[in-house]
């Protein structure tokens, strides 16, 4: 069902949706069975979330294939007597739980954290939700681009007249609401770590404000530490390196864009014999007295005439001919069709009845000697029979209790 075998015995229960979904997602990706808990008929809404459906209309989302693939689904009413106590059933033989939803649901259900640890001792919970489960605003509804907005992490627009492109305020994507998943996964990982070591569970929480607000230390941590330093004397007031046209962006002749890296003297050596211009080794770009502005104007101004010189490929190829630091400014389409994106087997194909073959992006994480490519997402429910049977030990009266009578596709109830 999954992606790699790094974590294959681990076994997780999921109640969760829209972006903590790419937790168990990601561990699903390493090999642990994750069960999903979803209520029929609808199931998680990132099953449509999203602007492009696959196959028709009322496909599923790009977000849920990625974020769902290689998992079991089952289907339970979580707010009845006979789903709380088969998803306890089911919590038994798991090693850990994920809380997906807003904080302190499982609580709010009367299954949280204790009565999980009352049927097993070595369970870890991980929370994973927008605002935490503590604070003023933990019961504030939220989404991925309020956890960047909260912690003055995305750049926020209020135009005066309706915007034309992006949404919520920008065009930028959301960086929380990604990263969410791969906090999420580490830190019950790490929690399963020693769970195992000691025989006793626990609970570990992520929020995506607080995801938002540990990003960059450049900005939160400095910001509180603002009276204890100072600004440091080899950089520019503005923020900016004095070196700074040696770390930039430049148009390219074909109308393409490259970006220039060579911050580390050898690397900018190295460009100046390749090009002809070592005429401008001598220009100071370290010292920031009063003239360096000028200089890294002049410095600039004379690479923005280089750059136009070459196609971006023809740089890239000068770059890595001449041991040079930098690398193609590319578009998605034009990633997708770069020749070292190809070279490293970036994604996998998979049948889908509706649509056909598709194709999708492989994890980040390699593992030698093994091939990455997990089952599409399960529909809803389609494995609550199955998964109730074999692990909770249910027959198949208690099955149509627990399921409220409904059959699925993971097997017969009669």
């Amino acid at each position: 069902m999954s992606g790699f075998s790094l974590l294959n015995g681990v076994r997780v229960l999921e109640v969760a949706q829209l972006a903590p979904s790419s937790l168990g997602g990601h561990l699903a990706d390493l090999g642990a069975e994750v069960i999903k808990v979803e209520s029929a008929p609808a199931g998680d809404p990132v099953r449509v979330g999203g602007s492009r459906a696959v196959g028709g209309p009322d496909g599923p989302a790009f977000m849920h294939l990625r974020w769902n693939r290689g998992k079991k689904s089952v289907a339970l009413d979580l707010r009845t007597p006979e789903g709380k106590q088969a998803f306890l059933d089911l919590a038994r033989s798991c090693d850990a739980v994920i809380e997906g939803m807003r904080g302190g649901y499982l609580d709010w259900l009367g299954i949280g954290f204790d009565a999980l640890r009352a049927v097993n001792p070595k369970i870890v919970l991980c929370a994973v939700s927008g605002m935490g489960t503590d604070g003023p605003y933990r019961t504030l509804g939220t989404g991925g681009p309020v956890f960047d907005a909260y912690a003055g992490l995305r750049e926020v627009n209020t135009p005066d007249e309706p915007p034309v492109t992006g949404i919520a305020g920008s065009t930028s994507p959301p960086i929380a609401m990604y990263a969410l998943g791969a906090y999420g996964a580490m830190g019950l990982l790490a929690a399963l770590h020693r769970a195992r070591a000691t025989g006793a569970g626990c609970r570990v929480e992520v929020s995506g404000i607080d995801i938002a607000a540990a990003w960059m230390p450049d900005l939160t941590d400095a910001e509180l530490n603002r009276d204890r330093s100072i600004p440091r004397p080899t950089w520019l007031p503005d923020g900016r390196l004095p070196d700074w046209p040696r770390l930039e962006a430049y148009r390219t002749r074909d109308g393409a864009a490259i970006l220039f890296g060579s911050h580390v003297e050898k690397f900018w050596r190295n460009f100046l014999v390749a090009v002809g211009r070592e005429d401008l080794v001598d220009v100071d770009l370290t010292g920031t007295d009063a003239e360096a502005p000028a200089r890294a104007d002049l410095v600039w101004r004379a690479l923005t005439e280089i750059f136009a010189q070459r196609t971006r490929d023809e740089w890239v190829q000068l770059f890595l001919e001449h041991r040079i630091a930098g690398g193609p400014v590319n578009s998605v389409p034009d990633m997708l069709a770069d020749p070292h994106f190809r070279a490293r087997e970036n994604t996998y194909r998979v049948e889908d009845e509706g649509a056909g073959e598709l194709e999708f992006l492989v994890s980040p994480v390699r593992v030698a000697g093994e091939k990455f490519a997990p089952a599409l997402p399960p529909e809803v429910g389609a494995d609550t029979v199955a998964v109730l049977r074999d692990l909770a030990g249910y027959d198949e009266l208690r099955i149509a209790t627990a399921t409220g009578g409904q059959s699925s596709r993971g097997g017969a109830l009669t």
